[in-house]
């Protein structure tokens, strides 16, 4: 016979949850989720959590629900949690992905074990548009446009910019998704942070320290790629990715090589072979002269060389659009509270806290105001 302590075990921890959620398993994971979030369909899921879109009954629109997997497994997810969600609060720009609602079904920090970030529900990512369709130079111009004036707002940090991390709707309106992968620009970053084809140079050769313009590499290499409709420098690994940047960019100067700290890639760079710099205007025949030179100031080795994201948004290029009123810089944001060591727990309460003081959009004047 079974034991009559088990239910009523069960029937005392859920009273530590929230009332007003429904669980719906989707894909061997469970979800639990405010009622106001109905139709939950999966969309996606990577290797920091699931997402599902879903019809939002306050805010009668579509939305977009991620759950972090395992958001407190350790201490690096755990910080990792706590960065998104605050990157996610404080980035209000029409090119970024705002935050909508965060939540939790657990009710004590005890039995806090689940996040959930509610955003606006974007349409196609660029990966897959360029895999189905040629742009026209117009469309590339306001896409890069929007990008630059997104990437302006983030310059505090580095993001893992790639296609797949870069929505655009079916008004041709663009936004940076995910920050799971932010990390300080002045943090001295090791290991791999961008996917390799979209990678900086200057992260394979591994200097450690680094600014900003470590996107901007990223966002000629995808402008690159809407113009000649595929990758720019598909690397099969680490020694082919640097062969084929440097086939088309040129060999470090001398005055380069001396900014690299590994000793290692000082010697690997200097046992090739010199390669001068390639034209970009027969790499790019028939493109916009505008997009090529754009293309040149961006696709530079050296990232004290490279033009920044204000400087890209006032080139020629982007003539049409350039309004300096309307592209805003980057709002105060204090890096310091998560570059603090602190213990898995005081991550998760503090991750608690942010949870705890947000408030979710409750009309369509709290959404728009998201993406101002």
């Amino acid at each position: 016979p079974h034991s009559p302590i088990l239910p009523l075990y069960l029937s005392c921890a859920l009273l530590s949850f929230l009332p007003g959620f429904y669980r719906q398993e989707l894909n061997k994971t469970v979800w639990e989720v405010p009622e106001r979030y109905q139709n939950l369909t999966p969309v996606g899921s990577g290797a920091y959590g699931s997402v599902c879109s879903a019809y939002d009954v306050v805010l009668r629109q579509k939305v977009a629900v991620k759950k972090l997997s395992r958001p407190f497994q350790s201490l690096i997810h755990s910080r990792r949690s706590y960065r998104e969600l605050r990157l996610l609060k404080h980035m209000k720009h029409e090119n970024v992905i705002g935050l909508l609602d965060v939540f939790t079904p657990a009710a004590t920090l005890e039995d806090f074990n689940e996040l959930y970030l509610v955003t606006n529900l974007m349409g196609a990512d660029l990966n897959n548009i360029v895999k189905f369709q040629r742009l026209s130079d117009e469309h590339v111009q306001f896409l890069i446009y929007q990008l630059l004036r997104g990437l302006k707002v983030i310059y505090c940090i580095m993001i893992d910019l790639k296609p797949s991390n870069v929505a655009v709707n079916e008004d041709c309106e663009l936004r940076i998704l995910d920050f799971g992968l932010a990390r300080q620009t002045d943090d001295e970053m090791t290991g791999y942070v961008a996917t390799r084809w979209y990678r900086a140079p200057e992260i394979m050769l591994n200097w450690m320290h680094y600014n900003q313009n470590v996107d901007i590499w990223s966002v000629g290499c995808i402008m690159g790629e809407l113009l000649k409709g595929k990758v720019l420098f598909p690397g099969t690994d680490y020694i082919d990715q640097l062969k084929r940047i440097m086939e088309v960019v040129g060999t470090p100067t001398p005055e380069l090589l001396k900014k690299i700290c590994s000793e290692h890639a000082q010697k690997y760079i200097q046992s090739l072979p010199f390669m001068p710099p390639q034209d970009l205007e027969k790499i790019f025949r028939g493109a916009n002269p505008l997009a090529v030179d754009l293309l040149k100031r961006m696709l530079v080795l050296d990232c004290d060389g490279r033009i920044s994201a204000s400087e890209a948004l006032s080139h020629p290029y982007f003539s049409q659009y350039h309004d300096p009123d309307d592209e805003p810089e980057a709002p105060p944001y204090d890096q310091t509270l998560e570059s603090k060591d602190r213990t898995l727990e005081e991550w998760k309460e503090l991750v608690f806290e942010e949870v705890n003081s947000f408030k979710a959009s409750s009309s369509k004047t709290d959404s728009l105001q998201v993406e101002q």
